[in-house]
C-alpha cells in the first residue's frame, strides 16, 4: 500500500489549502480514510476522519467548521480542505487508510506527509 499526500505550503492566516492522499495497493474504496498531523514539538493528533462511501465524517473540535474531508473513490483520493487556516494548524499533514474494509479499525498505512506553514 502506498500512500502520496500533496498540497502543503506556505499560507497566510486566513487563507485555504486543499491537501490531497492518492491511495494505491487496495481498493480504495473499501477503506475509511484519516488525515493526522504533527505540529512542531508535539504528538500527531488526529484531525479527520472519512468512512469508506464518504457518508460519515469526523473532525477534531480544533478544525471544526473549517477544514473538510471528502474522497473520489473513482481517483483513489481523499483530500483536505482546510479553510480559514490559523498559525496554530502548522504542522505536517498525514493521510492514513484502516487496516479492515468497511470497518473503523486501526490504521495501518501512512503517507510521508506534507507540510503546511500558516504565518500570521
Amino acid at each position: 500500500v502506498q500512500l502520496q499526500a500533496s498540497g502543503g505550503g506556505l499560507v497566510q492566516a486566513g487563507g485555504s489549502l486543499r491537501l490531497s492522499c492518492a491511495a494505491s495497493g487496495r481498493t480504495f474504496s473499501r477503506y475509511a480514510m484519516g488525515w493526522f498531523r504533527r505540529a512542531p514539538g508535539k504528538e500527531r493528533e488526529f484531525v479527520a476522519d472519512l468512512s469508506w462511501n464518504g457518508v460519515s465524517t469526523s473532525y477534531a473540535d480544533s478544525v471544526k467548521g473549517r477544514f473538510t474531508i471528502s474522497r473520489d473513490n473513482n481517483k483513489n483520493t481523499v483530500y483536505l480542505q482546510m479553510n480559514s487556516l490559523k498559525p496554530g494548524d502548522t504542522a505536517v499533514y498525514y493521510c492514513a487508510i484502516r487496516d479492515r474494509p468497511y470497518a473503523y479499525g486501526n490504521y495501518d498505512y501512512w503517507g510521508q506527509g506534507t507540510l503546511v506553514t500558516v504565518s500570521s
